[in-house]
Parts: C-alpha cells; structure tokens; sequence
C-alpha cells in the first residue's frame, strides 16, 4: 500500500510587496544613494529575479523611507541592528498564526478533522523556540495531547522533503496514521544590510510563507511513490546558513546554478534508474530562483511548460525556503489537469538534492 499526500494547504503573510517596492527599500538599507554601480547591479539582479512580488511579515519593506520603518531602526544606518533576539521575538509573534491559516486551509479540503490527526511534524529554518510552534498549533487547534510531534530545523529549502519521507515513514509502519507536516519560513526577518555578493542575491529571492501537507494511506490526492536523496559535495561552500549575533546569515554563491547542472550530469544516470526519466512528463523543481530553474531544466531536457507551476509560484510568492515545493505541489493538485507522475526536486546546503516521484490521482 503506498501512502498518500491528501491535501495541502498555503498562507501568506500580509499583501503581496512588489518586487521593486522591495528594490527600493534595499537601495536605501544598503546606502547605494551615491553608489551608482553597486546600485545598476542591484537593479539587475531583481529585474533579472524572475520574482513579480513577495511576502514578509515586516511590513518595512513597503518603504524606502526610514522614519515608516516599525522594525528597523528609524534611520538610514539602521544602527543599532536589530539582534538575533530580536527576530527571534518577531517569529515567536507571528510564525504560530501564519502557520495555523496554512493547517486550516489543508484541513478545509481534506477527509479529516483535526482532531484526527496522530502525528505533527514542523519544518522551519528561520526560527526555534520552547515550548515551540508545534505547540502553539496545538493548543490553538485543539489537538489531542497524545499526538506525537517532531520537529526539523536547519535543513534550509529541502526540508520539506525530509517531512514528507518521515510521514511516508511513519504511515507504513501505522496504517491508520495521519501526519500533518507543516512548513513555516519567515525568512525576510534574517534580512542583512551589508553589501555583499551572498546579501544581494539573498534578499533579491528570499520570502515569508507556510505550508501544511497531510499525509495518510488514503487513496486520494497524490501517491508517494518513490524518494530519493543525493549529495553534491563540491557545493558544500557554496550554500550554507549560521546562526549570527544580527540574525541568520546566508551563505549563496552565485556560482550554485552551474554546480546543480554540474551535479544533476553526474547523478543524471542514477536518476533514470530510479525514475525512468525520459517517461516523466511533469515536474515540480524547487524555484530557488530564475537561473536555478533554468539550469535543472537545461540538464535534465525539460521544457518550462513542464514546470510551469514553479515559475508561477517563484514570480508571485519568491523564495519561502521549505514552504516553496508545498506552494508548487499545491498549484499541481488543484490544477485541474496534470494527471500522472509527476518529479518533485529540492536543493539545499550539502549541496543536497532531494527528488520525490508523486502520482496525482
């Protein structure tokens, strides 16, 4: 018996901020008023992003004006910046609630109430605390105090498909389980006005988002049918994320795109072996930006008609590190069409590649 993903659902936070609101306010944070060839770069990099508008819980970024800002200092330095404890405060108030619209709308068009539920696994690489999300969720939906609960941070964009595998797990091993994994990303909080390489094409892609996935062996939404985990370790210093004194900070080399192509060639018989590639018709790439969904689909022969969802997803939400495959697989399953198999690929530091072979039904 295969198991299943049988709904998923998705929240933003706030309104959508365009992409040039956002460029804006990075003109005025990274102090480029009089720096005209740092700024032409920035400009390029976001009318090259791929992204039409994102979401972030700090409504800061509305503004290129900093007596508007409610988190940020009210001045251009913005010194003092804000500490980790800071942000670490703002995703304690906000990540609950956003990732509580984001079980509601999976349990809207799922089989299930809430109080069915038997297991809680939460994602998130923008935040921690304890007592912690899991149990904020609890409380709020009313959970049973028995459910067993998990939690997996740190594992940056991929995440998501470590959640989906343990819950694959755990319903093969009690068929009468019902797995809510849920992703909750507030990556726009980790924001860092230094004017680098790695801070441009971070806070060019990145977003706040969640998701919830449930997980169970009835037959209805999409089959689990196949996983599979791969390791580029040429990468490994190409994309990394450590905990600051000034918040998260991101490692994103600019050179990761042409190391997926690189690692995807190497990997590109293993896969067909486990896939049977050439046979797939559809695909749900993670869209950790515009040059990443290019270069995947350049390796691997695929048409962006094939993985369409993704880019739609990218231009309209960004980056949500985890969240962002739960975003795609959701535009999948409520697409009318797309019947069939379908690839689903994740990237994240290691360089780790993660595929998931799913079959809307």
């Amino acid at each position: 018996m295969k198991n299943h993903i049988v709904s998923i659902g998705t929240a933003s936070p706030g309104e959508a901020i365009p992409q040039d609101t956002i460029k804006a306010f990075m003109n005025i944070a990274h102090g480029l008023d009089t720096r005209e060839e740092e700024a032409r770069k920035l400009n390029f990099i976001y009318r090259h992003s791929g992204i039409q508008s994102r979401y972030s819980v700090l409504g800061d970024f509305n503004f290129d004006d900093p007596s508007k800002f409610t988190f940020f200092p009210n001045n251009r330095s913005l010194n003092p910046f804000p500490s980790t404890q800071q942000r670490m405060k703002i995703f304690q108030q906000t990540a609950p609630s956003l990732a509580i619209s984001a079980i509601e709308d999976c349990l809207a068009s799922s089989p299930y109430q809430s109080q069915e539920i038997t297991h809680l696994i939460l994602v998130s690489c923008t935040g921690m605390y304890a007592p912690g999300v899991e149990l904020d969720i609890i409380d709020s939906l009313g959970l049973n105090d028995t459910i067993e609960r998990y939690c997996i941070h740190f594992m940056g964009c991929y995440a998501a498909f470590t959640a989906i595998k343990m819950a694959d797990r755990i319903c093969d091993s009690d068929p009468a389980a019902k797995v809510l994994v849920v992703s909750v990303e507030l990556c726009t909080i980790h924001f860092q006005k230094e004017y680098n390489e790695d801070n441009l094409l971070a806070n060019a892609l990145f977003a706040d988002g969640a998701a919830a996935a449930l997980i169970s062996s009835e037959p209805i939404g999409m089959k689990i049918k196949s996983y599979q985990s791969n390791l580029v370790r040429e990468g490994k210093n190409d994309m990394a994320w450590h905990i600051g004194d000034y918040g998260f900070e991101m490692k994103l080399s600019k050179y990761i795109p042409g190391l997926l192509e690189k690692g995807i060639d190497a990997l590109k018989s293993k896969l067909e072996n486990k896939y049977n590639l050439s046979a797939i018709k559809n695909f749900a790439i993670h869209p950790g930006g515009k040059l990443i969904l290019k270069k995947v689909e350049e390796s691997f022969g695929i048409q962006p008609e094939q993985n369409l969802h993704a880019h739609s997803i990218l231009s309209k939400y960004g980056n949500m590190s985890s969240a962002t495959i739960l975003f795609v697989l959701n535009a999948i399953l409520s697409h009318p069409g797309q019947q069939g198999d379908t690839l689903a690929m994740g990237f994240g530091p290691g360089l780790t590649l993660e595929t998931l072979l799913l079959e809307k039904l």
